[in-house]
């Protein structure tokens, strides 16, 4: 029985491998990848909120249940759909708003309407976002479907938190197929975006018996933490998650970090922990290196929980199923 489960796996990632490839639409749509960029652009160009808004709606679809655009489901009918988890309640309305504005511009073409998914157009946005605030450009692999459900309860325990440690951080990461370089890469996307004070209040207040602040973090930066962040703080007060560069997409990212500048716990940890340390360094001062290494661990996050075959579809509105 093992043997027979294990070979499914092996089938499943290659139908996988076999199904999303660079060209997928070039017959059935092959204008898409400029339809998705010129619907992107336009968000863009309305607020910058959509860089980060994009590339975390992204990243936690793909963590929760694969890259199947279920996190963009709206909650109907008794079901509380994943997007409605306490842990999904941060992103950015502008992230979706992207995707369901995209998918209309697509189906708009005659040629194009309900020939793409929901999931494809949400991986070309990604990648439209970072090359629009500064970040490299890359291949899409295409090819995904829509996934057929989304619970709230599947959320739970498969999203990074920002307390975890290096060990936490890489178990979470290998269980999706990622390295830890793919970890710190990854985790590089937080130089855009915002974070609110709860999140990392733990760090610049009662840290411990003897410290009110953690030592890793800059006292400077932790002084002006406190000050954007006072002990009772409306948690709608959101802080850059890059206090040098926020609206560029850049290594500064891990400049900050050499600095003692990484907001969560989870951030400053790839700077503290040894075993990390060294590529923090070398991304620091090679952009081209960490560029690389990026575009690779987006496209292999980009694999995550593919559906295949009569495990997905292309739905027809990006919130609803079919």
């Amino acid at each position: 029985m093992a043997s027979e489960s294990k070979s499914k796996k092996v089938d499943e990632e290659g139908a996988v491998t076999a199904q999303l490839r660079q060209n997928y639409y070039a017959n059935t749509c092959p204008n898409v990848e400029s339809i998705v960029k010129t619907a992107v652009t336009k968000k863009f160009k309305q607020t910058f909120v959509t860089v980060p808004a994009v590339i975390r709606l992204f990243f936690h679809d793909c963590f929760v249940s694969g890259c199947d655009a279920s996190t963009i489901i709206a909650s109907a009918g008794g079901n509380t759909a994943e997007k409605d988890h306490p842990d999904n309640l941060s992103l950015a309305g502008d992230g979706f708003d992207t995707v369901i504005k995209a998918k209309q511009a697509v189906d708009a073409v005659s040629k194009c309407k309900n020939k793409v998914s929901c999931a494809d157009i949400l991986a070309l946005a990604t990648r439209d976002v970072i090359v629009l605030s500064g970040g490299p450009s890359y291949a899409v692999e295409l090819g995904r479907l829509d996934g057929l459900s989304s619970t709230a309860a599947s959320v739970e325990g498969n999203l990074p938190k920002p307390t975890f440690t290096l060990n936490q951080l890489n178990a979470m990461f290998a269980s999706r197929g990622l390295s830890q370089a793919d970890m710190i890469a990854l985790s590089a996307c937080h130089t855009v975006g915002f974070s609110h004070c709860n999140k990392f209040m733990n760090r610049i207040y009662n840290f411990s018996p003897n410290s009110s602040v953690d030592p890793t973090l800059n006292k400077q930066y932790a002084t002006q933490l406190q000050a954007m962040c006072p002990r009772n703080v409306d948690p709608q007060i959101a802080v850059d998650m890059d206090p040098t560069t926020p609206r560029k997409f850049d290594n500064v990212y891990f400049k900050n970090l050499i600095d003692g500048k990484g907001l969560f716990t989870s951030d400053q940890v790839l700077f503290t922990d040894a075993r990390s340390k060294g590529t923090v360094n070398t991304w620091a001062t090679n952009s081209q290196a960490f560029n690389t290494a990026l575009i690779q661990a987006l496209t292999k996050l980009g694999r995550v929980g593919v559906k295949t075959g009569t495990n997905g579809n292309i739905r027809f509105d990006c919130g609803r199923f079919n």
